[in-house]
């Protein structure tokens, strides 16, 4: 048995399906007494965040929306949000980055020729969602992933760390990052951002659909009744860059997103490894050529810079400066902040195992 299903085995221990998201629901209304919102709530559009709203809702709880948009949001998935504010009445504050600076992070991390492109959109999400959090006094952040649909992604497929994009845009870029400031999103969010949310303003991060016997069939009917949701097309697509970036992982990198997505949902019984093996098969289908292009278009660049791209030797995160080496000091110091709820659980099993 490989060290991806001993991940999710020891997930599965450590969230048993017992009704325990009930008991975090009152925690926080408990805690959040008097403010106006007691939780902010990340919304893409996409099946899981709209699923996690239903949840929310349905658990009493008063979530500010959050969504940012580092301009290449789906149509479809933003039409999706609308429906949602518009059904439920939480408020929204969408985030839109600098496109100067969005576009060269993307760009740079081509240059770069590493795996880890959509960086900058990972980074910006959580920016945007623990500088909302200070701004508005808000201590909790529910996120809407779930190791039983999307597993854990490999470390050398995809490395999140703000010293790495710094040390990236230092040697690709041609825009200066905006510099951090606490109560504004930004690209800039290294491991002192993160202390400062976590330890000062008292933040933590709640993956509530880990609680949660999550399955996606029965969730999208839900939130197609409840608010009208349509599908955007693929898993991950309400963000449309990841049409490129699907193209460009497949044919430089030899990476196949779906590997990771349906061995966790074999492990959770809602794929049989043989549907999935006949799946992988074929090209996803997020990769639509009309949208590679529009993307390609967007940044500004053509499809001779791509092929040249797709050329160069494939590089990881270790070619670069990164907090690696700090992390993999901090081992039982990160696996105690997991425990406390202030790094998501995976984190701990992504560097660890």
């Amino acid at each position: 048995m490989c060290n991806y299903c001993e991940a999710q085995e020891s997930l599965e221990k450590e969230f048993p399906i017992n009704g325990n998201e009930i008991k975090i629901a009152e925690e926080i209304q408990r805690k959040s007494k008097g403010k106006k919102y007691d939780c902010v709530l990340g919304l893409s559009g996409g099946r899981d965040s709209t699923y996690l709203v239903h949840v929310a809702r349905k658990l009493g709880l008063r979530p500010l929306l959050v969504h940012f948009n580092d301009g290449f949001s789906n149509p479809m998935a933003g039409q999706n949000i609308s429906n949602i504010v518009r059904k439920t009445n939480f408020e929204l504050r969408t985030i839109t980055s600098d496109w100067r600076e969005s576009k060269d992070i993307k760009i740079s991390c081509m240059k770069a020729s590493v795996p880890d492109m959509e960086i900058g959109m990972d980074l910006g999400i959580a920016s945007a969602l623990y500088s909302i959090a200070a701004k508005e006094n808000i201590n909790y952040i529910l996120g809407g992933v779930s190791f039983r649909t999307e597993g854990i992604v490999p470390l050398d497929w995809n490395y999140l760390d703000g010293k790495y994009l710094k040390s990236i845009m230092k040697e690709f870029g041609t825009v200066k990052m905006k510099k951090w400031k606490a109560n504004e999103p930004s690209f800039n969010f290294d491991i002192k951002e993160f202390l400062y949310y976590s330890f000062i303003k008292n933040i933590k991060y709640i993956p509530l659909l880990y609680h949660l016997d999550y399955k996606r069939p029965e969730a999208e009917k839900i939130i197609v009744k409840e608010f009208d949701w349509k599908y955007p097309g693929a898993h991950y697509f309400d963000d449309l860059f990841q049409s490129l970036n699907s193209y460009i992982l497949r044919n430089k990198f030899k990476i196949d997103y779906r590997r990771f997505n349906y061995s966790s949902l074999i492990r959770s019984g809602q794929y049989s490894r043989e549907e999935a093996l006949e799946k992988v098969q074929n090209v996803y289908e997020v990769e639509d050529p009309k949208v590679i292009q529009l993307c390609i278009d967007r940044l500004g660049l053509k499809r001779d810079d791509i092929e040249r791209y797709l050329k160069e030797k494939p590089k990881l995160f270790l070619n670069y400066k990164s907090n690696y080496g700090l992390v993999k000091l901090a081992k039982y110091p990160i696996k105690f902040l997991c425990r406390l709820g202030l790094l998501p659980p995976s984190l701990y099993l992504k560097f660890f195992t």
